[in-house]
């Protein structure tokens, strides 16, 4: 390892311990960290359902694509225009292949949407030791309420991809 990376590492490390120190120092400040934490991660979960739900419908988009192509393919092929039938199922191969690659990615939305509860639900002991009794009324219930909204959104992904 060269000198730098060493250094950068030593700083690193000095300046998590600092930070540590100070939060253990001002538990108030502790609890907006958390606070600030927390509202990233429920950001982060908003654009990642968001993509999510554009990625199906983009999916379904190719699907009535793919069924349009597929009905032209066959008409072409009945009327004896054996070029445009061909033709015409290539683009049904790019539409299959566009569609294969849009879903991989909502796969992977999928798993950091799971990646994203857990880190959220890590979190979640220590955040609620650090709220004041005010908010803790309300913060289970919203707590259950995202993970009643992740869990039907997953399931939902769960049912497109048994289905296809």
């Amino acid at each position: 390892m060269s000198p730098a990376a060493d250094w950068l590492e030593q700083l690193e490390a000095r300046l998590e311990q600092q930070l540590e120190a100070f939060l253990r120092a001002n538990p108030a400040q502790e609890a907006l960290l958390q606070e600030q934490e927390r509202l990233e991660r429920k950001q982060r979960q908003k654009q990642l359902l968001l993509q999510a739900q554009a990625l199906r419908s983009e999916l379904l988009q190719i699907a009535a694509e793919v069924r349009q192509w597929r009905d032209r393919s066959n008409r072409a092929r009945n009327a004896g225009a054996t070029d445009l039938a061909t033709r015409a199922d290539r683009q049904v191969a790019q539409l299959m292949e566009r569609g294969r690659l849009r879903w991989q990615a909502l796969e992977q939305l999928g798993r950091e949407v799971q990646n994203n509860t857990a880190a959220a639900a890590a979190a979640q002991p220590s955040a609620a030791a650090n709220t004041s009794p005010a908010n803790s009324a309300n913060d289970p219930l919203d707590q259950a309420w995202a993970r009643f909204e992740l869990e039907q959104e997953l399931e939902a992904l769960r049912r497109q991809q048994r289905s296809r």
